[in-house]
């Protein structure tokens, strides 16, 4: 897989301490992105997938995973991979993306989308839009980003929202 990086013990990519796989890459390439460094799909660096989930799998601290970007439904079959592992292990999966629930759920989504949609938790879509900017909604970048109940959403096959219970 081509990674950006990972980060052990995040606490901002989702609730308790989270494992972070940053997939290289992105098509959407959002204006002020915190993340501009990945939109390049041919930098960052080729990782095993195995190497990545056993360092996931190393920390028992580990709440749940987080499959951010770059764009992480650009490498839907290695970050479904990777959920497998963490859904496997007990994990909860949180992926990021800027796509839409609708658009992946599309004829013209990205190969795999629907295999690690049926993968995550919680997804939170939407690409960032700068003006929309905001640090008053958790885990999200901009207000019009949203928070998806993946399972809830793939039964009623329409995005429902995630409610932290």
């Amino acid at each position: 897989m081509r990674a950006a990086g990972t980060v052990q013990d995040s606490i901002t990519d989702g609730p308790g301490l989270r494992f972070t796989v940053f997939a290289q890459g992105c098509p959407h390439r959002c204006a002020g992105c915190h993340n501009p460094g990945t939109h390049d799909p041919l930098g960052g660096e080729e990782r095993p997938v195995g190497g990545i989930i056993a360092e996931m799998l190393g920390n028992p601290l580990t709440d749940g995973l987080t499959l951010s970007g770059g764009e992480p439904f650009a490498q839907a079959e290695e970050c479904a991979e990777i959920a497998a592992a963490a859904r496997r292990a007990g994990l909860n999966v949180w992926t990021y993306t800027g796509y839409t629930f609708e658009e992946l759920m599309s004829a013209e989504a990205p190969p795999d989308a629907r295999k690690l949609l049926e993968l995550t938790d919680v997804l939170a879509d939407g690409r960032f839009v700068l003006s929309e900017r905001t640090l008053d909604a958790p885990w999200r970048g901009s207000r019009n980003q949203r928070l998806i109940d993946v399972a809830r959403s793939l039964a009623s096959g329409r995005a429902e929202e995630f409610r932290e219970s």
